[in-house]
């Protein structure tokens, strides 16, 4: 069905508005002039159901991908799959029995090999391959005073990536002899594959799918008996299981680490993420109290509460094993959203008003503050009615002013991106929506990252924070899997009685109080890392530029056909 709209003519596709769908990201430079291409997002769709339902393998022609990835492994049982659709090992020959190869007849039908992999929905020339040196080798350099990392990117020059983390570097030996682990994940269509680079180690990971999507989830595990699933419980509607979280047990202690990419190899490969990373928390001594082991921030506490919430049998070997674990150290607090509906003391449990109160009692008010604007930076928008007073700036916006005991009226600002082809499938905004909320728009400014080296990678990470009007200085800072929507961050209900919380998110809020610190310096060069650093490593570029005249929000169900992007791609979706 086609309709006129003030973003030109347009289609409504088919897809559903989700808040996050894996489809794909930033293409790497072509070493020829591009050709335009035609993505459709319902057949990308189709083709990654085929290929999962029906997963075979095939060993790649170097000269349609490249240098095939080796298997690497150690005596430790670490080995990487080379591929998020390959189901298992690779099938090796003897280099002493290659058998002698005829060329095909050209009237014999060339029929699929059994170890042939299917194309990637992105298409079989979309990856490169990372050379080898992209993966550390040994303990990287790391900044960790703050413990926050960005993911490395492939194809950036060297400089940012020194100091950013991919999840090969994560799960390898070089972080600790991993025993077990728990993958907490929005995307699982493909994290079967990712999870094989610890094929021996037992690993549970929890999930929001249902129906087809649960049976395919199962039926890829099948080869893999280390692998254990925990459905989460999706009781309101319209909600999502967005949290994003490891836990790593290891032979030396325990870690957490809560970040904004999902298992898949699209999420690890050409965007902008990021992740708190926690140290190594030793063992607490035997017969310590219950008590033993909180941390300032009461981050133990908050943690086991939130894996309570999944109200699930296969979680309760890991909240009593979290327990008997000192996690002390840690400077962050926790900020989640557990499906519901709270009234009395439990609405600040959760959602934005956990947030709010975590504001309320660890930060200080600021001479000035009205000129320190909130950013808020992330990769999907929800609905939030006819004007700004029904949610943004009626209910959230208070709690993103909050200081201390003050509350002021401040400029908001959004960084949402304006042109993003193919990544488009990872920033669901609807035409729908984004028709409904015109007044949206003119909060918006630009994705721009030269400092990190990430403006053409595209931000699937989410963040928020409280500026200076300077831009040198932060009140505050979060990272979370929480993108702009009421089913993330919860609404009021019965008169302001009642928090209503659709959907699971995670993240952590680092205030200065928890440093020793009366503000965050912005660190204004984050790359090269420097580990004696005391700036905090944002993102992306400050001060934020706005929308030009000619900028227009992406919009992920409409045609880009007359505009390509700097690769040549136009975006059709069906």
């Amino acid at each position: 069905m086609s309709q006129d709209s003030q973003h030109g003519k347009w289609t409504i596709s088919s897809s559903d508005d989700d808040e996050d769908l894996p489809l794909s990201e930033v293409k790497p430079e072509p070493t020829k002039p591009p050709v335009s291409s035609l993505v459709t997002v319902s057949e990308a769709r189709q083709s990654a159901a085929k290929n999962q339902v029906n997963p075979v393998k095939y060993e790649t022609s170097p000269s349609l991908a490249g240098k095939r990835k080796k298997e690497i492994s150690d005596s430790s049982g670490w080995a990487l799959s080379d591929s998020d659709d390959d189901g298992g090992d690779v099938k090796k020959k003897s280099p002493g029995n290659e058998p002698n190869r005829t060329p095909p007849s050209p009237k014999t039908k060339k029929t699929k090999v059994a170890n042939e992999r299917p194309p990637s929905p992105h298409g079989r020339l979309y990856y490169i391959d990372e050379p080898e040196d992209f993966f550390e080798s040994s303990i990287p350099c790391l900044n960790d005073a703050y413990r926050f990392y960005l993911n490395k990117v492939t194809g950036l020059d060297r400089k940012y990536n020194s100091g950013a983390l991919h999840i090969r570097d994560i799960l390898s030996p070089l972080f600790g002899t991993l025993k077990e682990s728990v993958q907490v994940s929005n995307h699982t269509m493909s994290c079967v594959c990712v999870l094989t680079v610890r094929r021996d180690r037992p690993v549970l990971i929890v999930h929001g799918d249902k129906r087809e999507a649960k049976a395919r989830l199962v039926q890829q595990a099948q080869p893999f008996p280390h692998i254990r699933f925990c459905q989460a419980k999706l009781d309101i509607a319209f909600g999502t299981h967005h949290t994003k979280m490891m836990l790593l047990w290891y032979e030396e202690g325990f870690r957490v680490i809560i970040l904004t990419s999902n298992l898949i190899r699209a999420d690890w490969y050409q965007k902008t993420q990021g992740m708190w990373m926690g140290p190594l928390f030793p063992r607490l001594p035997k017969g310590s109290s219950a008590s033993a082991g909180e941390s300032p921030t009461f981050f133990k506490r908050d943690l086991l509460d939130y894996l309570a919430s999944y109200r699930a049998p296969e979680l309760e070997e890991w909240i009593q094993r979290i327990k008997e674990y000192d996690l002390s150290e840690t400077r962050v607090h926790l900020v989640g959203s557990t499906p519901g509906r709270y009234v009395g003391s439990d609405m600040e449990r959760w959602g934005h008003l956990r947030l709010r109160k975590l504001l309320y009692d660890h930060t200080e008010p600021i001479p000035g503050e009205e000129r320190w604007p909130v950013i808020g930076q992330f990769s999907s928008i929800g609905s939030m009615g006819l004007d700004k007073t029904k949610w943004l700036a009626g209910e959230f916006q208070r709690t993103l002013t909050t200081l201390g005991k003050s509350l002021t009226v401040m400029c908001l600002v959004v960084i949402y991106i304006f042109s993003c082809r193919p990544a488009g499938g990872s920033l669901p905004y609807s035409i729908q929506t984004a028709q409904k909320q015109l007044w949206l728009h003119s909060y918006f400014h630009r994705w721009k990252a030269n400092t990190t080296g990430r403006s053409h990678a595209m931000p699937h990470i989410k963040t928020y924070m409280r500026a200076s009007p300077d831009f040198t200085q932060l009140a505050w800072f979060l990272v979370t899997s929480a993108n702009l929507s009421k089913a993330a961050w919860g609404a009021l209900e019965k008169n302001n009685t009642q928090m209503m919380v659709r959907s699971y998110e995670l993240g952590v809020l680092y205030v200065p109080s928890a440093f020793n610190m009366t503000t965050f310096p912005v660190h204004k060069n984050p790359f090269p890392v420097s580990s004696s650093s005391s700036g905090f490593p944002v993102p992306f570029d400050l001060p934020p530029s706005s929308y030009s005249a000619k900028d227009q929000p992406w919009i992920w169900n409409i045609p880009y056909s007359q505009a390509p992007d700097r690769h040549g791609n136009i975006w059709v979706p069906s």
